[in-house]
């Protein structure tokens, strides 16, 4: 039996997390961390991670950056493997979770779903044939709520096309008050907010004559909160200390 702690219990992904595990034998939530301490299943609720009494085989947290601090310090203090899927981390976060993942494994991805990552290979393959020719373009559509723009997937993908690319290339975010010619060197990032959309992101090539589009479109917060489950699974089965990814798994 896996025992799991959420963080960021009562979110909607925490509560995605809470149904998707409640259908499984194999695993349990031991306890949930909310900002609220507002029990809403039939496992208890703590306003921090100091105040968890429950142990547990892994921590995934999909919570808020201002959240993810904390609950890395308590892994590391109880050394238990944290499946880190919250996203827009700044600076300073991102450096406290390199230093965990020298003492515990450490599985983060700014996206959870199978796909995107799949998605990622697939630009990291188209690439190279294509960048000598074809401008590239990243649109992503997102639900009202959601608060970060553009979003961690968005930039994850950028992250990827340049990395395959010959010569680095700038990142421009929407194009309000531009007058110049779009560069071969850049890389258009534009982010949709509206209505109850999970997520949607769209890489394009604009080449001389064609185009060139890959999209992935969720149609459920449901494949995030299973890729979760598929990194807790394979990150508490006795990995070494050091940061994991979705590339391990794929």
């Amino acid at each position: 039996m896996l025992n799991i702690i959420l963080n960021g219990s009562n979110g909607r992904m925490g509560q995605v997390l809470t149904k998707l595990i409640s259908e499984r034998d194999d695993m349990r939530v031991a306890a949930g961390v909310s900002k609220s301490g507002v029990q809403l299943s039939d496992f208890p609720v703590y306003k921090t991670p100091d105040d968890i009494k429950e142990s547990a085989d892994v921590v995934i947290d999909f919570s808020n950056f201002s959240a993810v601090p904390a609950i890395v310090d308590w892994c590391a203090a109880h050394k238990t493997p944290i499946v880190v899927a919250t996203t827009a981390l700044n600076d300073e976060c991102s450096e406290k979770i390199a230093e965990a993942s020298k003492l515990i494994p450490v599985f983060k991805s700014a996206n959870m779903s199978l796909g995107i990552n799949a998605l990622a290979k697939a630009l990291k393959a188209v690439t190279p044939a294509l960048e000598a020719d074809f401008n590239v373009e990243i649109i992503e559509k997102h639900h009202k709520g959601k608060l970060d723009s553009p979003s961690g997937t968005a930039i994850m993908l950028a992250d990827v096309v340049n990395g395959a690319s010959s010569n680095e290339k700038n990142y421009i975010y929407g194009r309000h008050s531009k007058h110049d010619e779009f560069s071969m060197d850049n890389i258009g990032i534009h982010a949709v907010r509206g209505g109850t959309i999970p997520g949607t992101h769209t890489v394009l090539y604009c080449g001389p004559d064609e185009t060139i589009e890959l999209t992935h479109t969720a149609f459920s917060r449901d494949i995030f909160g299973n890729g979760a489950i598929k990194a807790a699974e394979f990150i508490a089965d006795n990995r070494a200390p050091g940061m994991y990814s979705m590339d391990d798994i794929i």
